[in-house]
């Protein structure tokens, strides 16, 4: 079986760095992908949450802001767990191994 996934899109926000005891980084950000709708006759976003841990997550941190068009490359993660009321709930979430920049010099600069 193979887990792995590949998204190019647009960050939505700056990425959120967390730094643990034991050494480790995590850092989370949203991503929107685009893909055409025939049905509304226009591109649409899909939104995904991003984590990377370790020098990938340092690296998220220092360079990708809000709007930045990024790679992700990674295996899509479920996590299960029931809310106060009793409701089951599923978070979604691409556990990324590797962040590309894209997009050109001119981006990196606005960005």
């Amino acid at each position: 079986m193979i887990n792995s996934i590949v998204l190019v899109g647009r960050t939505g926000q700056d990425p959120e760095m967390k730094y643990f005891e034991s050494g480790k980084v995590k850092t989370t950000f949203s991503l929107a992908v685009n893909r055409w709708d025939n049905k509304e006759k226009k591109e649409i976003p899909d939104w995904f949450r991003i984590e990377l841990w370790d020098k990938n997550a340092e690296f998220a941190g220092e360079y990708v802001k809000k709007g930045r068009l990024v790679g992700i490359e990674g295996r899509l993660s479920v996590d299960k767990w029931t809310d106060r009321e009793g409701t089951e709930r599923d978070l979604y979430t691409i556990k990324a191994s590797r962040i590309r920049l894209l997009g050109g010099k001119g981006e990196a600069q606005a960005g």
